[in-house]
């Protein structure tokens, strides 16, 4: 016989009033299934199943779980269980409750969160749950970008969409407050952050102005306040927003709804620059992430730089990616023939060549600082690259290349790539010029100088 036989047979032989301290009612066994529906597919996240021939508005009846409270932590190390794996668990699966899909359990203490002996997280006790709207999840999201980007102004209007404060109020004195607080907080990097830290100091300037945070941020403050409260119990040095912030480069990343491409676009340009720096980081955080797949990756890419632009609206952003594709198709053109022209394995190869090919000027990038930058682009834009095709789950061979190939027959992907076509071929073209105009320049002065 099963544990949950025995169970079961041992609720049959007694009233079932007995068992209420154990019970809830018909509506946690739905929020239970709902749970394990959103969230179970992880491996290493239990949920346990409802026996509903056995539960009424009086008794839940559910899988029996064997396991060890997160809090019991010397008992966890005598099983060889590692309490930060489990924590970072929590965590991953908190953001995807409080992020993705909004339905989060909402009294995650550590009785509620046990630990399997073969290393798993089981979530217990489903009476308790909250949701978060659609709205607020992705409100959230680019507030963590313009947090990342130190954009105060940015910060104090997301509490509108974060419905922190009445539209009637104006923000304009808070830009300041968030500077001075935030300023200080991020010498740190995002991965480095204490999440206590920042919720208190933010709520020190909330509690000056006239703010009404709603009920489920104070669920979700709480939900991840205790995970690491478990996690600095074990790692005085654990901080949960290194290790939630993955979660965030994956969204990022993927995630091809409207407002994530927005706020993927704020994070990468800056002052009209794309910023490669911000996307290398992105992919390696994201890389971290338990559900990252390399293959999700390039569609929403593909779709930044080729997609069409939104019917009736300006896109701003679309001479900026143009502007940075003309510098890095130029890059790697010119950047391969610097490495040809310098390669010594070519010498004999050139000395063949007829003495009217030899008098031809190279093309030359511009002065030793140009042509620096130059390579220092394109060796970025190879790092990327490389970086996208090593990733987990990033098909090699012509699948790779699919989703460009398709979006390359749309009308607005051929108006991109001729636009860009013609800007490197204007810049190369500059170039040669420059070099042949500079060469009859220095012809002439010398001509000049002989007949004197």
């Amino acid at each position: 016989m099963t544990v949950d036989q025995a169970i079961v047979q041992y609720i049959a032989m007694y009233d079932a009033d007995v068992f209420f301290f154990i019970a809830s009612d018909v509506q946690e066994g739905m929020n239970a299934e709902r749970f394990a529906r959103l969230y179970g597919d992880r491996p290493d996240v239990v949920v346990p199943g409802i026996w509903w021939e056995y539960t009424s508005p009086k008794v839940i009846t559910m899988d029996w779980i064997q396991g060890t409270k997160l809090d019991q932590q010397e008992s966890l190390k005598e099983q060889g269980l590692d309490v930060l794996a489990l924590v970072n668990t929590g965590i991953q699966c908190s953001l995807r409750q409080l992020l993705e899909f909004g339905y989060f359990h909402a009294d995650p203490h550590p009785g509620n969160l046990l630990a399997t002996p073969d290393g798993k997280l089981a979530f217990l006790d489903f009476g308790m749950m909250s949701e978060t709207p659609e709205r607020a999840r992705y409100a959230i999201i680019e507030h963590v970008v313009h947090l990342v980007n130190r954009d105060y102004e940015a910060m104090a209007n997301d509490y509108y969409a974060l419905e922190f404060l009445d539209k009637s109020v104006d923000v304009a004195p808070i830009v300041p407050a968030l500077a001075e607080f935030f300023d200080d907080v991020l010498d740190a990097s995002v991965e480095e952050l204490n999440f206590k830290t920042i919720t208190d100091g933010l709520g020190g300037v909330l509690y000056a102005y006239p703010f009404n945070v709603p009920g489920y941020y104070a669920l979700i403050l709480r939900s991840l306040t205790v995970l690491e409260g478990l996690a600095l119990s074990t790692d005085p040095k654990f901080k949960v927003l290194g290790k939630a912030y993955p979660y965030m480069a994956r969204r990022l990343l993927t995630d091809p709804r409207p407002q994530l491409r927005d706020a993927f676009s704020e994070l990468l340009f800056k002052d009209g620059q794309f910023r490669w720096n911000r996307l290398e980081n992105l992919l390696r955080e994201g890389a971290k992430s338990d559900d990252y797949n390399g293959a999700d990756v390039l569609p929403p890419l593909v779709e930044l730089i080729l997609g069409a632009d939104k019917p009736g609206e300006v896109n701003l952003l679309r001479p900026l990616v143009e502007k940075e594709a003309i510098k890095v198709v130029e890059a790697l053109l010119l950047g391969q023939s610097v490495e040809v022209a310098r390669s010594t394995q070519l010498a004999p190869i050139v000395a063949l060549l007829p003495e009217q090919l030899k008098r031809l000027p190279p093309i030359k990038v511009g002065s030793p600082e140009e042509e620096q930058r130059m390579m220092a682009l394109r060796e970025q834009v190879l790092k990327v690259y490389g970086m996208l095709q090593s990733s987990k789950g990033f098909e090699t061979g012509p699948n790779a290349t699919a989703p460009i190939t398709d979006a390359l027959q749309t009308p607005a992907a051929r108006r991109f790539v001729e636009t860009v076509v013609s800007g490197v071929v204007q810049r190369i073209t500059a170039r040669v010029l420059r070099e042949l105009l500079g060469e009859d320049r220095e012809g002439q002065t010398s001509a000049a100088a002989g007949s004197r």
